[in-house]
């Protein structure tokens, strides 16, 4: 048993899955967005401005599953497998009703909340269109999010992986018939992308709560979600979890606002921008699949007390991801240009990306050291500073510089970009400071010399040693 939970709570075993599926939500988005290229580059600018108003939204419900899925791995990690169990179930029914919440604000209002960010009035149509189908099925997200979260800190993540296999193939395959009205099929355009869209997340939804039933030693039951609630576990997950919101509010809104920003700028900006978020996606896909296991494989390691441990894991995971996603970079920006050509045939657009591949070399490591480090820190309980350097570093220089370089001085895009690199290194270098403090590492050290006084803090026969 000890040789399973070893292998099942590895980084390799933990990241693997966690690669292959967020590589087939890439492969959704870069179908979606190479698929909707053959509409017009106006629907690809409302795909792009939706997917941030989407994103900035979704922190609504991440702030509860995003905490319920560090306590969940702790509590694994400490034998305590009930309360994972119940705040797993919990989290499920708050991301549900925040969601459904979000559906419906999006469904009744997309025309005002597109107007309200500057949205290009010749882009309303369609945003009108795209907003409100998928803005209204948030719901699923919301709920696959929740279920998917508790399913992967069990250290089961070929699951959702496997899930995001099907609910990719069959989003691909329906958007073929409902853009270009096949297999007997309207012809749709976008609104058979959204259309598309919800189906495949509904699908998706419908898999993964099978999954989540046989998640833990004592069977869930539908009974539980309207029993169970036990109120100083959610307390503990809104404790940790709500500085996540923040942080993770704080960057989605950041760059919702720097959309904004690009949207002043024109629609053929807003392409670039758009088909620069799909490469950039690709190039950082392992490196945040490391950063995402390595937050589950620490907050397992805390639980048990395994302080030491956790903390020569993070360099590790570190170095690993700073040599991916530099290689990644490099060899995306000497193909970027040939890739481009395939979404678009604009020329103005294929010289502006080519110029933001360059300084992609150096937004992407900077990426990695704040994900992995910020991740690490989360993962111990240390989301408050997290926090705040978020808020500190995004609204002086993602949010304000970004628009004094970008619109005020003229520099455009290149002025934007030059912002945002300076804002991840600047949180980089900060939560690297904090981690090397080792100040929340402690209080496990301390609990693994009282559950084990003869042994220290190698927690004695029942630790499990885990490894790169």
């Amino acid at each position: 048993m000890q040789k399973r939970e070893h292998n099942k709570f590895s980084l390799w075993m933990l990241a693997w899955p966690i690669f292959i599926e967020l590589f087939l939500q890439f492969l959704l988005g870069a179908a979606d967005t190479l698929q909707v290229s053959r509409i017009s580059d106006d629907a690809v600018a409302v795909v792009g401005f939706s997917t941030q108003l989407f994103s900035a939204l979704m922190t609504l419900f991440m702030t509860v599953a995003g905490g319920a899925g560090i306590l969940i791995a702790q509590r694994i990690g400490s034998r305590n497998n009930e309360d994972a169990r119940t705040i797993a179930i919990m989290s499920v029914k708050v991301s549900a009703v925040i969601g459904l919440g979000i559906s419906v604000l999006l469904y009744a209002m997309p025309g005002q909340i597109a107007s309200l960010l500057q949205l290009p009035d010749e882009l309303m149509p369609l945003a009108k269109t795209y907003i409100s189908i998928v803005g209204g099925g948030m719901v699923l997200v919301a709920v696959m999010s929740a279920l998917s979260n508790a399913i992967r800190n069990t250290g089961n993540t070929k699951g959702p992986m496997y899930t995001a296999i099907g609910m990719n193939v069959i989003h691909v395959g329906m958007n073929y018939a409902f853009i270009f009205g096949k297999f007997g099929f309207p012809e749709w355009g976008l609104k058979g992308v959204a259309i598309s869209t919800d189906i495949s997340r509904l699908l998706a939804v419908i898999v993964l709560f099978m999954m989540f039933f046989g998640a833990f030693a004592r069977q869930i039951t539908f009974r539980d979600f309207f029993k169970l609630f036990d109120r100083t576990l959610f307390k503990e997950i809104l404790k940790i979890g709500w500085p996540m919101g923040v942080n993770m509010s704080c960057w989605v809104f950041s760059q919702l606002l720097i959309f904004t920003y690009i949207a002043r700028l024109g629609a053929v900006e807003l392409s670039t921008r758009t088909y620069m978020n799909t490469l950039e996606s690709f190039c950082f896909l392992l490196g945040y699949s490391l950063a995402l296991a390595l937050q589950i494989q620490i907050a397992h390691l805390y639980g048990a007390g395994k302080a030491e441990e956790a903390y020569r894991n993070s360099y590790r995971a570190l170095w690993i991801g700073l040599g991916i996603v530099t290689v990644n970079a490099l060899v995306l920006y000497l193909i970027g240009g040939h890739i481009l050509k395939l979404f678009t045939k604009d020329p103005e657009i294929i010289a502006m990306g080519i110029s933001l591949l360059g300084m992609n070399l150096l937004l992407q490591p900077g990426k990695m050291l704040n994900m992995g480090i910020g991740n690490a820190l989360n993962a111990v309980g240390d989301t408050r500073y997290v926090m705040w350097t978020s808020i500190t570093s995004m609204t002086l220089i993602a949010s304000i510089l970004s628009y004094i370089f970008g619109i005020t001085l003229g520099w455009g895009l290149v002025g934007i970009y030059a912002c945002m690199i300076l804002d991840e290194y600047i949180r980089g270098i900060w939560v690297l400071q904090r981690w090397r403090k080792k100040k929340f590492l402690k209080p496990a050290q301390e609990k693994m010399a009282a559950s084990s006084p003869n042994t220290g803090s190698s927690g004695g026969g029942t630790s499990v040693t885990l490894e790169v």
